[in-house]
């Protein structure tokens, strides 16, 4: 089953869906700035790349609504440091 994302505003989280498993980061959108508050991922999903694909969609939507990201959780922060690609989205 492809993996699927979406912004779940009611619960100011992005989430994606992979094989029934969930793998969620908690955000709050404020002043052109996405902060990434929480990153985490089912247990049958950790060690499988899940929380990096989440990671991919949530730089995409970054750049789609034109804002820098604030990474508040370690994962997302780490995460940003591997892909230096987008350094330019990191606030």
């Amino acid at each position: 089953m492809p993996a699927a994302f979406r912004d779940n505003a009611a619960e100011s989280r992005f989430e994606l869906t992979e094989n029934g498993h969930l793998a969620f980061a908690d955000y709050r959108r404020q002043d052109g700035l996405l902060v990434i508050d929480h990153v985490e991922a089912a247990m049958p999903l950790r060690g499988t790349g899940a929380a990096g694909r989440l990671m991919e969609e949530v730089v995409r939507l970054a750049r789609a609504e034109n804002r820098r990201i604030v990474p508040r959780c370690g994962y997302a922060a780490g995460w940003l440091r591997r892909h230096s690609e987008h350094a330019g989205l990191v606030a």
